[in-house]
């Protein structure tokens, strides 16, 4: 897709750092696009808004930011969209700060499509990563889209998991869409440029700073009827998305986990607050009010494997499905600590525990 004259005029206002996106569309009211916003002038701009801002406006952009985006459009799987356009995601125009541009990577149609957010913890257990996963298979099954944050953990999988569903993935990100962020996470968002969507309201170039992030997290929720919360910690980046889901009108759901993993503390907090408790993925359909089918397969056990299933109840009893280590584990099953760690090592091996940080482990089917 080319750089027509209406896309470089957007590009060019996107490009001025102070001016939001409540300023813009004030000045789209009164000019009518975005060529004339452009040609007004630094005088009459500033009789409007600040002297500073209009000033900025009125200077030519880089020219190697123009050239930028002109050689990434080359590629047809990338578009830009302003809010003006038709393909501009329907769900977005019904936030307090939508976007004036978006840039996006891969199926375009995505935007419009039903979405469930799903968020959490970078730093996730093993259980949580296996639930968003399940989870978002299930629910994109179910018809719809995932949307997440492309970040490590429980984004990662919530991705994998829309992927391997029917209605795919989208990724929004703080970055520009020609920098990937976190980079061990490329592989992933090439996989989802090829079936999914990246999304950025960033200019190209524009790299992974701190303050990107809980902007980003509007769009997150933004785009979706929902947003669920797999883990989280107090004071999560994923507790600000679900304020940003509250805030827009949208449903929050949370996953609660042990109460003494902090990792499920803010997901504790949120069902305190009001936030839905899910178990299934057809807690989420139900509430949403959409059919769910087979969507409680979303807990499904996966099937036990040999050693698991020769042990005695007594002993399945004792692994509990909090956070343990192998001295706990032989306390509680009567056996001694060696017999305990090779039985650890077993399950280990089969999937039914994990391996957590400190020499503990967690059952997970």
């Amino acid at each position: 897709m080319p750089l027509d004259e209406d896309s470089g005029a957007w590009i060019r206002l996107s490009l001025v750092r102070d001016l939001d996106s409540g300023t813009l569309r004030r000045l789209l009211a009164i000019y009518g696009d975005p060529q004339r916003i452009l040609d007004a002038g630094r005088t009459a701009l500033a009789r409007h808004i600040a002297e500073p801002i209009a000033a900025a406006v009125s200077r030519d952009a880089p020219p190697d930011a123009l050239s930028a985006a002109r050689d990434w459009l080359d590629d047809p799987a990338n578009r830009i969209l302003s809010i003006a356009a038709p393909e501009y995601p329907r769900q977005l125009l019904q936030i307090a700060d939508p976007p004036p541009l978006l840039y996006v990577k891969g199926r375009i149609e995505l935007l419009n499509r039903p979405a469930l957010a799903i968020v959490g913890s970078r730093s996730a257990t093993a259980q949580g990563v296996e639930n968003a996963e399940s989870f978002a298979k299930t629910l994109s099954d179910a018809g719809l889209a995932i949307v997440s944050g492309l970040a490590l953990g429980i984004d990662a999988a919530a991705h994998r998991g829309g992927l391997a569903g029917g209605s795919s993935s989208i990724a929004v990100v703080g970055t520009g869409l020609d920098i990937v962020y976190p980079a061990r996470n490329r592989a992933l968002a090439h996989e989802i440029a090829a079936r999914g969507a990246l999304v950025s309201e960033f200019p190209l170039g524009t790299e992974a700073r701190p303050a990107n992030f809980p902007r980003r997290n509007r769009l997150i929720s933004g785009l979706s009827l929902g947003c669920l919360v797999v883990e989280a910690a107090v004071g999560s980046g994923s507790l600000i998305t679900a304020r940003s889901a509250l805030d827009q009108g949208r449903e929050v759901f949370a996953i609660p986990g042990s109460i003494h993993s902090p990792l499920a503390k803010g997901c504790h907090a949120l069902i305190k607050q009001g936030a839905k408790l899910v178990e299934s993925a057809a807690d989420v359909l139900e509430e949403l009010r959409l059919p769910h089918g087979a969507a409680a397969a979303g807990t499904a056990p996966a099937p036990a494997g040999e050693t698991t299933r020769r042990l005695p109840a007594k002993f399945l009893e004792a692994l509990g499905f909090d956070p343990f280590d192998a001295d706990m584990l032989a306390a509680r099953a009567g056996m001694s600590a060696a017999q305990a760690a090779a039985l650890l090592t077993q399950l280990e091996i089969e999937g039914t525990i994990a391996a957590l940080p400190g020499g503990r482990f967690q059952r997970i089917r």
